[in-house]
C-alpha cells in the first residue's frame, strides 16, 4: 500500500484533523480573546485537552494495524501525526497557556 492510499484511511488522517483542529482552537482563542492569562480554564482548553489526549488511540491503534504490514509508509505517516501534534503544542508552549 502506498503513502496516498494509506492516509485516507480514517486512522490515518483523523489524528492529523484533530491536530489541526486543536491549532485552530488555540489561534481562534488568541484572535478572539489575546494572550492574557486567566483565572480559569475556559472551553477552548477543555477542548483542546480533548482533542489532543483523544488522538492517542487512534495513532495507537492505526500503529498497531499498519507497522507490521507496512513499516515505511506507516513510520512516515506515524511522522506526520507526530508532526501535527507538535504544532498544536507548539503555541500552547510558547504563549505559557
Amino acid at each position: 500500500m502506498n503513502f496516498p492510499t494509506m492516509i485516507k484511511q480514517p486512522s490515518a488522517f483523523l489524528p492529523v484533523a484533530m491536530s489541526f483542529a486543536a491549532l485552530a482552537v488555540v489561534l481562534g482563542h488568541v484572535a478572539m480573546v489575546g494572550v492574557a492569562r486567566e483565572a480559569d480554564e475556559g472551553a477552548a482548553a477543555h477542548i483542546w485537552q480533548i482533542l489532543m489526549a483523544a488522538q492517542i488511540p487512534v495513532m495507537a491503534f492505526f500503529a498497531i494495524k499498519w507497522l507490521p504490514r507496512t513499516p515505511k509508509q506507516a513510520l512516515l505517516i506515524l511522522a506526520l501525526q507526530a508532526s501535527a501534534a507538535l504544532a498544536a503544542l507548539a503555541p500552547v508552549y510558547f504563549l505559557n497557556f
